[in-house]
């Protein structure tokens, strides 16, 4: 069992390049590594992650598919084996959309998610504009991708995209647990079956990231991400009346 944890507390576990280059080799490590059956991702109990770090966004924007955001999404998306998360406070943007690509999420009762990409002038990633409508339907999935306003824990699990909700002192705890059972079961069994309910669409989530990310990547150069970013930076309403 692997255990891949967001520790970067005193900026609310923001999401630098060398965090996700560091997340794609863990995953591809416990690919390849026959003793590793699960791997659990988790963050603290009081917050999962912020999202992206912006500041670092802004110094090092993803420069192509080789990018290690990208990495990353493709490695998450494309796990073999049995994928777990605990997630306890703010869950941002990609700290939302990855989730997608988990097999089981435990929440928090203090959890929050939110994919504010709009907000941001850009749009959404991690093939979420697929994912999402499949999962909430198009009406909740159009309010949480066009309005990204957060939706608590129950919220969430009330759509599915958690199966579980604990107090946040015993997330962590609980998925570990959790990925323990399935560390006992055997593997084969496991990645056939996973590979088996994800045959489908696989193809088309690794193709809805590259629009995604062909779109996100000139929106990004745009009038509307350039005001919604300064604003952030100067920590001032963003104005879109001319975008």
């Amino acid at each position: 069992m692997a255990t891949i944890t967001l520790n970067r507390l005193a900026r609310k576990n923001s999401l630098t390049a060398a965090m996700y280059g560091a997340m794609a080799d863990a995953l591809t490590a416990a690919q390849d590594d026959a003793s590793v059956r699960v791997v659990v991702l988790q963050g603290h109990e009081t917050v999962f992650s912020s999202g992206n770090d912006i500041g670092d966004f802004l110094n090092q924007p993803p420069a192509g598919q080789d990018a290690p955001v990208f990495r990353f999404l493709r490695g998450i998306a494309s796990f073999p084996k049995p994928l777990l998360a605990a997630v306890c406070g703010p869950a941002v943007g990609i700290g939302t959309t990855m989730l997608l690509h988990c097999d089981l999420v435990y929440a928090g009762d203090n959890a929050a998610f939110s994919m504010p990409f709009v907000n941001l002038g850009l749009c959404p990633e991690a093939a979420s504009s697929l994912l999402v409508p499949q999962m909430l339907g198009y009406h909740r999935a159009a309010e949480a991708l066009l309005l990204g306003e957060p939706f608590m824990a129950e919220a969430a699990l009330e759509v599915g995209l958690v199966n579980r909700v604990v107090p946040p002192m015993e997330t962590n705890g609980y998925a570990q647990a959790q990925a323990r059972k399935l560390a006992a079961k055997p593997l084969s069994a496991l990645v056939e079956t996973k590979r088996l309910m994800k045959k489908g669409q696989q193809q088309l989530v690794l193709q809805q990231m590259a629009d995604e990310g062909a779109s996100f990547g000139r929106m990004l150069q745009e009038p509307a991400a350039k005001e919604a970013f300064t604003a952030f930076m100067e920590k001032r309403r963003p104005d879109f009346s001319g975008v």
